[in-house]
C-alpha cells in the first residue's frame, strides 16, 4: 500500500435525559446525554467511520453492531483504538484528522483542546495533527432545537512502514 487515502465520516445521536454526555472522548457536564448502545459519542463515531472509509474497511455498524451486547455502554475510544489498529493492519496510519461537532448546547469551545488531546492519544498521533471545531445551526432544524448532536470527520491516512505498523498490532 502506498500513497494517501481520504475518508469522511458522519454521525448524529438524539439527546435524552438520564445519560452522561461524552463528546470527543471527554465527559461533559450537561443535563442530557446522547442516546445509543455504547456511550454514543457521535464525534468519535464520525472519526471511526472516516478512518474505516479511508481504509476501505466498512463502517462502524459492520465492526461494532449495536445489537452486540459486547458494546453495551462501551467507550467509543475503544472503537477508535480498534479502527486505528485495523488501518495499521492494512499498513495505513492516520496522518491528520479534522472533526466538526454540530450542537446548539452545551457550549463546546472550552473543551476542544481536551478533545484534541484525548483523540490524538487514542490514535497515537501528535495533537498538532488533530483539529476539533464546533458549530451551531443558529436554532435551525432538530439540532438547533436541541434534539441532538451531529459530527463530521475527515481523515488522511498514509502508508506506514513496518515499525509503525508493529505499534498497533
Amino acid at each position: 500500500m502506498t500513497g494517501f487515502r481520504i475518508g469522511h465520516g458522519y454521525d448524529v445521536h438524539r439527546l435524552v435525559s438520564g445519560r452522561p454526555l461524552v463528546l470527543g472522548g471527554v465527559a461533559l457536564d450537561f443535563d442530557k446525554g446522547l442516546e445509543g448502545h455504547s456511550d454514543a459519542d457521535c464525534a468519535v463515531h464520525a472519526l471511526c467511520d472516516a478512518i474505516l472509509g479511508a481504509a476501505a474497511a466498512g463502517d462502524m455498524g459492520r465492526h461494532f453492531p449495536s445489537g452486540d451486547p459486547r458494546w453495551k455502554g462501551a467507550s467509543s475510544l475503544t472503537f477508535l483504538t480498534e479502527v486505528v489498529r485495523l488501518a495499521a493492519e492494512r499498513r495505513l496510519g492516520v496522518r491528520n484528522a479534522d472533526l466538526t461537532v454540530i450542537a446548539e448546547a452545551p457550549r463546546l469551545a472550552p473543551h476542544l483542546e481536551r478533545m484534541r488531546a484525548v483523540l490524538s492519544s487514542a490514535m497515537g498521533i501528535d495533537p498538532a495533527c488533530v483539529s476539533v471545531k464546533c458549530k451551531s445551526t443558529d436554532g435551525l432544524g432538530s439540532i438547533g432545537r436541541g434534539d441532538g448532536i451531529a459530527a463530521l470527520a475527515t481523515v488522511l491516512l498514509g502508508a506506514v512502514g513496518e515499525d509503525e505498523t508493529r505499534r498497533w498490532t
